[in-house]
């Protein structure tokens, strides 16, 4: 049975140091914004996402891309509904699992601007780890500026902020089946020997957590839109033909 956005709500808010039930996973994925697939985590259609401003099949978003390689289902759907892929990982990451070559695709990457360290846990510690989590998210919108602005140079975005904070939770139920990785592989990354107080913190998804994100965008950077236009030097006019290529028919 397919899940309401509501039930995905609330599923979105479970612990990530407790594992979804399997057949509630499979209930989840199987429906509205998440795309079925057997090797590629946490893929999603952001213009299928209720009250979205993006129209559906142009941006998906996925992890473990580099699994696509061994699935022969998985690259024909990336054949047939994708054009470009804008990689945002690090160096080391994308050595260590290269994106599969996909017939018609273009692959696109920059490396960061700077070196990204490893996050403080004491940062994490208080507040459900809000201040820590706003502090690395405003990093990446700073050290992966040429990335974010090749994509909206390719799109050539105003949701309602509840939608957009639904999207953003939708990674908890994305993640599970790789949840036991990728706590593993953080655990390494930040060399945590023992249940440090701000590491669950580090890998939860909150909703305070996002608020304090954008709080802090609009601080240091005057909103979405002072980030497009201040901070990757796009114009008004570009900006308002970006938004109308991602809505399509959508009304502005």
């Amino acid at each position: 049975m397919l899940m309401t956005r509501e039930q995905l709500g609330r599923l979105s808010e479970t612990d990530v140091r407790d594992a979804i039930p399997a057949d509630t996973l499979l209930s989840a994925l199987a429906s509205s914004p998440f795309i079925p697939s057997a090797s590629l985590v946490n893929i999603r259609d952001l213009g299928s996402v209720t009250g979205s401003a993006i129209r559906p099949g142009a941006i998906y978003r996925c992890g473990t891309l580099e699994a696509a390689a061994k699935d022969p289902d998985a690259l024909e759907w990336l054949a047939t509904k994708v054009k470009h892929i804008f990689d945002i990982r690090s160096p080391r990451e994308r050595e260590r699992h290269p994106d599969p070559e996909v017939r018609g695709v273009t692959n696109t990457w920059f490396n960061s601007t700077v070196l990204d360290g490893q996050p403080v846990l004491e940062e994490f510690v208080e507040a459900d780890g809000a201040p820590g989590l706003r502090k690395e998210y405003l990093k990446i919108l700073d050290i992966y500026q040429p990335t974010f602005r090749v994509i909206l140079e390719h799109s050539l975005a105003g949701a309602n902020p509840e939608d957009v904070r639904f999207d953003y939770m939708l990674s908890r139920i994305g993640t599970e089946p790789a949840r036991e990785k990728l706590l593993s592989y953080a655990r390494i990354g930040t060399g945590v020997t023992f249940d440090h107080p701000g590491f669950y913190n580090m890998c939860s998804l909150r909703t305070s957590c996002w608020d304090a994100f954008v709080a802090g965008v609009q601080e240091e950077h005057g909103g979405w839109d002072g980030y497009a236009m201040k901070t990757l030097g796009f114009s008004s006019d570009d900006l308002a033909r970006i938004k109308a290529n991602l809505r399509g028919s959508k009304a502005l």
